[in-house]
């Protein structure tokens, strides 16, 4: 394809619901089939849903591995950014749930009885966000709300250049062709958000005005680079140049961001200006929101997975804060920190120059050799961990400059089922002062092993036993609360013995956690103002100001979200006390990690049913 893909037709939705109707007439299961017969029928039905997905989202073709054969025509498309697209997730959602209930659930094993209760909640929850003229019904896949169509951390100029970079394999001619279909097409969805830019602003719903003169600054940086300058076009033509592909492959990118992007963009940045010239600098969605308090209830809950209020998450934040500083306190003392606040000895503790890399190409390189490093010492520890013997390939990366300043400070893109491409870890080095040396290591086990990496792994090395759609969902709870319990998991096995500071690392880290329930509940359900958020994050967890101003922002664009990691942490701790309880010397920890990987990522409620069955199997 080479020319601009055009958005989902009416036709196009037709032809998804012809594959409605065929499916819809598979015989009802009766109470007499086989159960292998109705796993069969089950089976085939997620297959389906798995490939409509795929149609709706190729770019998640593309991030595991799939845009070839049958979906190789997917390589060249973009995301739709539409309304209409919106419209056709609901319809798509509205049909699979339909088709879903039509499954005799009794009839099925445990494993697939937890992926229907599974695919049904995430149905339930994105089909609640349609109350919301400004939410999408996908958002129970994908596991996080947006409001925004464009921010500091959301919109096709932040992400496709950088999703085309690390997630587009380039190997032959067609590749190169997809690619520039794609750069094509970009121009096409920009334009897409305008209007959708337009269609929430006059129904009241248009960013801070911290988080639009972020967001116009990074455009208009975008905009000032040399077109031929541009990663879009070196990425390309650096790739093809290496796999020995013939073709003026950057005269013909660059041509594109001339002619197609750079007018789309013009035409953006005019428009988020004119919608957002007045904007306030109330960041809470319940307040700036039409029927804000009830959105932030919706996000939260998808954001943790639970029924939790916000004053009770909010709680929880703070209790959990004084234990972790009570902690953090007697450490800090036995290294002769004994002065101020904790959040004051940790603020000296970042300002040591002992423990940063100097703000250099050649700094930067020295701390990403040492996130290698902290990989190699806990692999040794996985057998312990784990009894599945997986290969979890990595590598390590910065953020890309040209989309640093409003990227998270570090985060990782899983594995591409197809085993080309390994999972990546990034960490934000516009200043390596945002990452002192003794955060590193937990950092490391957060994103690399036995963390996300480890997460993925499970599923890109598992894929031809797991069906299609577990790797296209995503619970934050459970993704992010993995992730958190894997911190605390190589601390529990010696990873800080000799590295008091890496100990100190990691206690900060989860308990920015706790405070991250705190602030997001305080922004959005208590009334807090942005500046009263950054203060408290500041003050109690002696990060600087600087990226907690970014970290605030980031939960003013993405609310609920922040409240997940500590949320499905203290699940999963929970769950491993009932289980060390109930089992006493039969519990094995390696084999309760596995049970939680090997759900491929559940809703925390669902977690819950699949350990104590587990608890159950073992006891027996």
């Amino acid at each position: 394809m080479t020319h601009d893909a055009p958005a989902l037709t009416r036709r196009a939705v037709l032809g998804t619901m012809a594959t409605t109707t065929a499916l819809g007439a598979l015989p009802r299961m009766s109470h007499a089939m086989p159960r292998d017969m109705a796993e069969a029928q089950f089976a085939t039905l997620l297959g389906a849903f798995a490939q409509e997905i795929l149609h709706l989202s190729p770019e998640q073709a593309t991030a595991l591995g799939l845009d070839k054969g049958q979906n190789a025509a997917l390589k060249s498309k973009l995301n739709d950014a539409s309304r209409a697209d919106a419209t056709n997730w609901e319809h798509a959602l509205r049909a699979m749930k339909t088709r879903l209930g039509h499954v005799r659930r009794a009839q099925l094993g445990a494993a697939d009885q937890l992926r229907f209760d599974t695919l049904n909640y995430a149905f339930d929850r994105g089909l609640a966000g349609t109350q919301f003229f400004y939410a999408s019904a996908a958002a129970g896949l994908g596991g996080g709300a947006s409001p925004y169509v464009v921010s500091q951390q959301d919109g096709a100029i932040t992400s496709i250049p950088e999703f085309l970079n690390s997630q587009h394999q380039i190997a032959t001619a067609d590749d190169c062709d997809a690619y520039l279909a794609r750069t094509a097409a970009l121009a096409r969805v920009i334009d897409q958000e305008n209007d959708e830019i337009r269609r929430l602003a006059a129904g009241g719903v248009v960013p801070p005005n911290f988080i639009a003169s972020n967001a116009l600054g990074q455009l208009k940086g975008y905009r000032a680079v040399d077109p031929a300058a541009q990663p879009l076009v070196s990425s390309l033509a650096t790739r093809a140049k290496a796999a020995g592909i013939a073709g003026d492959w950057a005269a013909r990118a660059t041509h594109l961001i001339e002619t197609k992007i750079y007018p789309a963009l013009d035409r953006q940045i005019a428009v988020l200006a004119a919608t957002t010239r007045h904007s306030s600098d109330v960041g809470s969605v319940g307040k700036r929101l039409p029927k804000g308090e009830a959105y932030y209830h919706w996000a939260l809950g998808l954001g943790t997975t639970t029924t939790q209020t916000a004053a009770e998450v909010h709680r929880i934040g703070l209790d959990q804060n004084r234990e972790l500083l009570a902690k953090m306190d007697g450490l800090l003392k036995a290294q002769g920190l004994t002065q101020g606040a904790v959040g004051a000895r940790v603020q000296a503790l970042n300002k040591d120059p002992r423990l940063l890399y100097p703000d250099t190409d050649a700094g930067r390189a020295d701390l990403i050799a040492y996130l290698n490093n902290r990989v190699a010492a806990i692999r040794p520890l996985l057998s312990q961990l784990s009894h599945m013997p997986l290969k979890a390939a990595l590598v390590i990366k910065r953020v890309p400059v040209d989309i640093q300043d409003g990227a998270a400070l570090g985060y990782m893109n899983f594995a591409s089922l197809d085993g080309v491409r390994p999972a990546t870890y990034y960490v934000n080095l516009k200043s390596t002062s945002l990452w002192p040396k003794y955060q590193l290591p937990t950092l490391t086990a957060h994103e690399g092993i036995p963390g996300h990496t480890w997460q993925g792994a499970y599923l890109a090395e598992h894929h031809d036993e797991i069906p299609l759609i577990t790797s296209m969902m995503g619970f934050n709870a459970f993704i992010e609360g993995w992730a958190l319990y894997a911190e605390q998991l190589v601390d529990e096995h010696g990873l800080y013995a000799d590295d008091p500071f890496g100990r100190i690392g990691y206690l900060q880290a989860q308990q920015f956690r706790a405070c991250r329930l705190v602030v997001d509940t305080g922004l959005h359900a208590m009334g807090w103002s942005r500046q009263q958020a950054i203060a408290f994050l500041t003050e109690q967890t002696g990060k600087g100001v600087g990226a907690m101003t970014s970290e605030v922002d980031r939960y003013c664009a993405s609310p609920g979200q922040a409240c997940g990691y500590k949320t499905g942490h203290n699940e999963i701790l929970r769950l491993r006390d009932t289980a060390m309880r109930l089992l006493g010397a039969k519990f094995d920890l390696a084999a309760f990690n596995d049970v939680v990987v090997q759900t491929g990522g559940v809703p925390l409620t669902l977690l819950a049913q699949v350990v104590d069955r587990w608890i159950v199997e073992q006891k027996s």
